[in-house]
């Protein structure tokens, strides 16, 4: 288990690899953003993307998979206040193969909850041609390991 003690500014962690299909891409947009070039492969030929494309929403729950797989589940996390900022760079595709990165830039004490520490992180994800698909700017809350 990883507690607030274990992370320093500078330390880096990276995600997946996760794949995203167009069953799944469309799956995601019908139920959250029924947006035409989300839905409909042919009619998306012919919008701005040139081609279906997955939902930024659908990409920041695939880089959430990945961040809960790769760390978050053996982290003692007390939840988040928030992202300050996401930021959708290139689309993701049907068949794209995403990596994530994370960097931890700031690292606290809460002052007001003493047991907790405040993790502010930079999220990357990546495509498989190592584009920059997506970035994220968020903060964690860790439990502070228990003295003895």
């Amino acid at each position: 288990m990883y507690y607030y003690e274990d992370f320093h500014v500078g330390d880096t962690f990276d995600f997946g690899p996760l794949s995203v299909t167009e069953e799944e891409i469309i799956a995601f947009a019908r139920q959250f953003d029924p947006q035409y070039f989300h839905l409909d492969p042919e009619r998306a030929k012919d919008s701005i993307y040139g081609g279906l494309i997955a939902s930024g929403w659908h990409v920041g729950a695939l880089f959430t998979r990945m961040y809960v797989d790769g760390l978050l589940n053996e982290m003692a996390g007390m939840g988040s206040p928030g992202l300050e900022q996401i930021r959708w760079q290139q689309p993701v595709r049907p068949g794209d193969t995403l990596r994530g990165h994370l960097t931890v830039v700031e690292a606290r004490v809460s002052k007001s909850r003493p047991e907790m520490g405040i993790l502010r992180v930079n999220c990357e994800m990546f495509n498989q041609d190592h584009e920059l698909v997506m970035t994220i700017v968020g903060t964690n809350y860790v439990a502070r390991r228990k003295e003895d």
